[in-house]
């Protein structure tokens, strides 16, 4: 069991409160993609994952795991290759600019990040959000100081579940893959840590991921990111 030494986090559901930062923006991109159409906006969101009965988006749901181009594709299949990038363009700057200045921290978060930290732990961001949006959203924060890294699906050849943002990281810091853990809410997370031979994949619960749908992937899966320190510190403990 190699010693963990740097830790690659998702964003959304991970470090920023999901529902409270995305389903206002959520809904101004589906508003936006449908011409200000209420019924048809509402198709839009029920067609990217989100549940009107419990108000959440389900677990690795597109809006919940892809990125800006996997929603364009999802919302205008027909549109030539051009129009797509630049729906991907738009998409891109309401998620950088909204979601960055809108973002809401998961309780204990900057506490627990600055934890890790004083720790040495390596400390970077791997998300299906833009690069821009994920460093923005840092400093919206409080703690982009913290970190070495922040990868956005814009800043690698293939993103989550690829393990190229393992790849990245690992050169980045000169961490061997096994020595650096994955955390996230949703399996694409899981997948990624899976697929670049991470030393540790951790599910967490407060985002849009389940206890069902992590643990069959995961190698443990917590409440939040706020119970990682006592975590990896019990298992330095069983590794002495």
């Amino acid at each position: 069991m190699a010693e963990i030494k740097g830790i690659l986090f998702d964003k959304d559901g991970t470090l920023v409160d999901f529902n409270a930062t995305w389903l206002g923006i959520a809904d101004f991109m589906a508003m936006d993609a449908a011409e200000g159409d209420r019924w048809k906006a509402d198709r839009l969101l029920a067609a990217a994952g989100f549940d009107f009965l419990s108000k959440r988006f389900k677990p690795d749901s597109i809006f919940a795991s892809g990125t800006n181009m996997d929603v364009v594709e999802l919302w205008f299949p027909r549109l030539s290759e051009d129009d797509q990038m630049l729906a991907v363009a738009r998409f891109n700057e309401i998620t950088s600019v909204q979601g960055s200045s809108m973002a809401v921290a998961l309780p204990g978060i900057v506490e627990t990040l600055a934890v890790l930290h004083r720790r040495s732990y390596r400390l970077g961001v791997a998300t299906n959000d833009s690069t821009s949006g994920a460093e923005k959203t840092l400093v919206t924060l409080g703690v982009a100081q913290l970190f070495d890294a922040a990868y956005g699906y814009d800043s690698v050849a293939r993103p989550k579940p690829a393990p190229d943002t393992i790849l990245a990281f690992s050169d980045l810091t000169g961490l061997k893959p096994a020595e650096i853990a994955m955390v996230g809410d949703n399996r694409h997370d899981l997948e990624m840590a899976r697929a670049g031979g991470c030393g540790l994949a951790v599910g967490v619960l407060s985002g849009t991921g389940t206890r069902e749908s992590l643990s069959a992937i995961a190698d443990v899966v917590l409440n939040s990111v706020a119970d990682l320190p006592d975590f990896l510190a019990a298992r330095v403990k069983e590794t002495i």
